[in-house]
């Protein structure tokens, strides 16, 4: 769990070939030969995340135009394919020089196989990073006392809905959960898709386990299930799954949602075929700023909080699903050690300038919006940031990596009723009692 004190303001089968590339890649060896190149792999393609892409690239020719004797190699995989491929590479021991990481439970097998370099001196030596960070969130990427993680993005979940399809069918926006079902009940029976989920990859899925999770059985339980202080099969937990199949029998979700990706979940929202999408505010930038959405949909994209649950413990609709989105890891074997702890220390600052106003997105690090000028939407999120009366690590990034892949191969398989309910979260229990014997 983070304690959000935010002043302004989260298998390994697939071969390498499977995985796309591109970026600023080499244009000559010759060009290069008497260059320090950093091989630099990141998770925003130009076509499904055009403004953090621009960011990065922006700054990568800062960086090389600043120091001529450096080039930066980018390799671009998508989020998915990003984890599957960074196991391959670690098992070989050729992690990238610089790399994306997410936190706690994610980070620590690469600390624990001694991977990764920690990066405290980057923070320490810099005036301007060693109080940048927005508190509790680096935290996050620390193993035993050493920082092995810079992050550069904070997230929390709403559900985004399209306006004007609620206004066609007069739905108000729900604040309980009985209400959230009126919606879904209203949408399916003219139509409509209420919501799309891509749960083929697990995770996006687990944003509405997660959330009625903290509704029904309160803003800690999750994390102390983590931490061995109660059990995945509590009868809370149990509700929970039921309640994700009981919305999949209604018709709430797209047919076929467990053989669907993000990406595919996310097409449907932005082509007006879906009402709603509960995801984080990394997708801000589209709704906000990105040239690829046009403006008309922009305008009629708003957000909720996920509603209350009646006789639930969690009654307070400012506890929110989030944390720590993506932040840089240098390899410890990098052969470019100096120069690549030297860019990350770069982009990290860079990063939090140009991520609100390029971008819309909420950066790790604080930044002063007071003379900026920003959308409703952001400045509506920002102050619920500064609400917040919670906010939950997710839980897949708080587990440890065989329970977090347990966790996604559980949810697709709800979401496709191959499972039930009860042994959803017994197999999770078993797993967990296991692991913290």
């Amino acid at each position: 769990m983070i304690s959000v004190l935010v002043s302004l303001v989260m298998l390994a089968a697939l071969t390498m070939a499977g995985c796309s590339s591109s970026g600023s890649s080499s244009e000559g060896s010759a060009l290069n030969a008497n260059k320090k190149v950093i091989n630099f792999m990141h998770i925003w393609p130009e076509g499904s995340s055009n403004a953090q892409y621009s960011i990065v690239k922006n700054i990568i020719t800062a960086y090389e135009k600043q120091h001529p004797d450096v080039k930066i190699e980018t390799e671009i995989v998508s989020s998915d394919q990003y984890r599957d491929k960074l196991k391959v590479l670690a098992t070989a021991n050729e992690l990238p020089d610089i790399g994306m990481t997410w936190s706690d439970g994610f980070i620590k097998p690469y600390v624990k196989g001694d991977m990764l370099e920690p990066l405290d001196d980057i923070v320490n030596r810099d005036p301007d990073l060693k109080d940048a960070f927005i508190p509790g969130v680096k935290e996050s990427y620390a193993v035993n006392g050493k920082t092995y993680g810079l992050p550069l993005e904070l997230n929390i979940s709403y559900v985004f809905y399209n306006k004007e399809i609620f206004k066609k069918y007069n739905i108000e926006v729900p604040k309980t959960f009985e209400e959230y079902k009126h919606v879904v009940k209203t949408l399916a029976e003219n139509g409509v898709i209420p919501a799309a989920v891509g749960a083929k990859d697990g995770w996006p899925a687990s944003f509405w386990f997660m959330y009625l999770v903290d509704r029904i059985g309160g803003p800690t339980i999750l994390t102390d299930v983590v931490h061995g202080k109660a059990k995945m099969d509590d009868p809370a937990i149990y509700k929970a799954a039921q309640e994700v199949q009981n919305l999949v029998d209604m018709g709430g979700f797209v047919n076929g949602a467990s053989a669907l990706s993000y990406e595919d979940a996310k097409d449907y929202f932005r082509n007006e075929k879906a009402a709603m999408f509960l995801t984080a505010t990394w997708e801000l930038p589209n709704y906000i700023k990105s040239l690829d959405v046009k403006q008309e949909l922009k305008e009629r994209i708003g957000y909720f909080k996920f509603p209350l649950y009646e006789g639930g413990k969690g009654t307070d609709l400012t506890s929110f699903v989030g944390g720590p989105g993506v932040g840089l890891f240098v390899a410890k074997n990098s052969k470019v050690k100096k120069e690549a702890k030297d860019f990350v220390g770069f982009l990290v600052k860079e990063w939090g300038k140009k991520s609100v106003t390029d971008a819309g997105i909420i950066p790790a690090t604080k930044v002063d919006t007071s003379k900026m000028k920003l959308s409703p939407m952001y400045m509506d999120i920002l102050k619920d940031l500064n609400e917040a009366s919670n906010v939950t690590t997710y839980f897949d990034t708080q587990s440890s990596p065989a329970i977090s892949e347990l966790h996604h191969e559980l949810l697709t398989a709800l979401f496709g009723k191959q499972v039930t309910p009860k042994d959803f979260v017994k197999q999770q229990a078993d797993a967990l009692a296991e692991e913290q014997k």
